[in-house]
């Protein structure tokens, strides 16, 4: 072929519509079904359950949104050079220690009734995610309701206790065996939100573990903002999720609280 001819071909190849183009560089030149992080984060979770060949080691699991299921992520694929939690989550829970090897249900924009949902029985038409029988963990680690902040029912901080209460009804129902570890919601960058939501919130969920012997409150907060109260932006990779440090300092919390058999 001539070198008129070689330049003609590949022209057209970038020309002609439906042709592939095999020197593609940018994500951006190759079709792609729009799948956002949550819903394939969600899909793995169902496939792992339905899937996985036993679950009876697994002695922790951790209900929430993102800021539990970042623990998965190690590189922050939204923010360039900064990162989040899987190293330390395989480190301490991914099963080197088989009394603290840990299931994790987070799953990030998760709101508190969307996590009802995915309690919710399958034969009840929800997605069963506590269903199966040989999951039998001895704690189970709720944090959830910050995202319940954001476009809110009014008022903010009831509204996120009962849902949160309604979690636990449905935790207790479905694995009546287990001890429940209400965490205290983060520190956000906003101080209007800290007072008028997160700490009021936190107060509920210590008040309401209190009056359980099958509960436990773990509060985070003190160890998240510095001396004058405001959020430590070294333990976080923005306003909202934990850094790599932070999620250190965080598991540092839970394997005390372990420890000392909360």
């Amino acid at each position: 072929m001539t070198m008129r001819l070689r330049l003609g071909a590949a022209l057209l190849a970038l020309t002609v519509p439906g042709t592939v183009q095999a020197q593609a560089r940018f994500q951006a030149e190759q079709p792609t079904a729009r799948v956002d992080y949550w819903q394939k984060r969600a899909a793995d979770i169902g496939r792992e359950l339905a899937t996985a060949p036993e679950l009876k080691s697994v002695r922790l699991v951790f209900i929430g949104d993102s800021i539990t299921d970042f623990w998965h992520l190690d590189a922050n694929p939204w923010m360039p050079g900064r990162y989040c939690g899987k190293s330390v989550w395989d480190e301490s829970f991914g099963g080197a220690v088989p009394a603290h090897r840990a299931l994790n249900l987070g799953v990030s924009g998760d709101r508190i009734e969307h996590v009802l949902h995915r309690l919710l029985p399958a034969a009840e038409g929800g997605e069963g995610w506590l269903d199966r029988a040989d999951l039998q963990p001895q704690v189970i680690f709720v944090m959830l309701g910050i995202n319940n902040s954001f476009d809110a029912e009014a008022p903010a901080a009831t509204s996120i206790e009962r849902g949160i209460t309604a979690v636990v009804a449905r935790i207790r129902e479905r694995k009546p065996g287990a001890r429940i570890v209400l965490q205290s919601l983060l520190p956000t960058d906003d101080e209007a939100k800290n007072r008028d939501v997160v700490r009021p919130v936190n107060q509920a969920l210590q008040a309401m573990a209190a009056r359980s012997a099958t509960m436990a409150y773990l509060d985070l907060y003190p160890d998240f903002v510095d001396a004058q109260g405001r959020q430590r932006r070294d333990l976080f990779n923005d306003g909202l999720h934990p850094s790599r440090d932070g999620y250190r300092v965080w598991r540092d919390r839970l394997l005390a609280s372990l420890n000392q058999k909360l």
